[in-house]
Formats: C-alpha cells, structure tokens, sequence
C-alpha cells in the first residue's frame, strides 16, 4: 500500500546512498588529501535534517489520516536503522567519530541489531514491546549527536559542534544500555 506516508519513509531509505557520498571521505571525492570538503558535510547536515523531517510526518500523516499500515510499521523502524548505521559507519570512516567514542558508536549499532532480532522473535510470539519514553530520548539524543558530528564537518570552525556531538553520543549510548537492558528482559521471559 504506497500511501503518502509509506512513500515518505521509503524516500528515507532510497536517500541513504546519497547521504553516504556527501560523507565520502576527502581522498575518494577528489577533493585532495588533507582537505576536508566542508559542502559536502553541509549538503549532507541539509538532508539528515531533511530525512528526520519526514521521519516525523511519516508517523504523523498516517496516525492523522487513519492510514496507519503494516507495510509501514514494518519499513519506519527499518529506515530509522538504515540511517543511523550508514551515518555511524560513515563518521567512523572519516574519523568524525574516533579513539574512544567509537564505544558509543559501536554500542549503539549493536543494541539497534540486538533489539531488532528481539523484536522479531517476539513478533513470532505475538508479544508487542511499546517504544519506552526513556527510548524515546535515547533516539532523540542519537538524532542531535548525528546531525551534530555532521555539522561540525561543515564548521570545523566551530569545535563545540564537534563537543556537542560527542557529548550526545555518549549520552545516547548510556541510554542505549539501558533501553537495550529493558527489552532484553521482557525477551527473557518469553524464552524457553
């Protein structure tokens, strides 16, 4: 069912490979070694902001028109996931995310594929695991610290983005555990 909201979130997934070559590193772009192609971080800042944008209104439009569907139930969180790992992987590969921030950024990749398969295996039960408020802030940490560490790519100017970034991703991370921790246990219960 391609409505106007499922159009929205596969637009996410489709836009993806466009972000991943805004992140390209420097060498590859042609933009020569040691400089940074501070557009492309720019360009890239512009669509994340535009992707989360329409993150929102996917949700919104089909819980608005009533068109809520399986087909998007199924994609949103799988777009969501796409994303975040293309753009973590991407800022681990131009070192935006270096030494021991890589922790956070590994946690958080682990717990999305960790609860992922959790999610699946309680779908097979017919057990539902609402989105948490406290996941809810984790996700919220996790958009501010990507767009962050993106946009401090385009202002290397400003270091504080580069903090900003960092510091949220570590927040996001902790929350993470937690989150991760919370669905876990409602797993463990379900298992023989």
């Amino acid at each position: 069912m391609l409505t106007l909201p499922n159009l929205l979130t596969l637009s996410r997934i489709l836009t993806v490979p466009l972000l991943v070559a805004l992140l390209w590193p420097e060498e590859v772009a042609g933009v020569g070694q040691g400089a940074r192609w501070t557009t492309g971080y720019a360009l890239a800042f512009g669509l994340y902001c535009l992707m989360g944008i329409t993150d929102y209104f996917d949700g919104y439009l089909a819980r608005a028109q009533g068109t809520v569907s399986k087909l998007g139930v199924f994609l949103d969180p799988i777009a969501d996931k796409i994303m975040v790992g293309a753009v973590i992987l991407m800022l681990a590969a131009t070192r935006d995310i270096a030494g021991p921030h890589i922790i956070a950024a590994m946690i958080i990749l682990l717990r999305e594929i960790a609860v992922s398969g959790l999610r699946e295996f309680l779908a097979g039960l017919q057990v539902s695991v609402p989105v948490s408020r406290l996941a809810k802030w984790k996700t919220t940490f996790q958009i501010i610290a990507l767009g962050a560490l993106i946009l401090a790519g385009a202002v290397p100017q400003f270091p504080f983005v580069q903090s900003v970034g960092v510091l949220t991703l570590w927040a996001a991370a902790i929350l993470t555990l937690i989150t991760g921790w919370d669905y876990l246990r409602v797993g463990i219960r379900h298992m023989d």
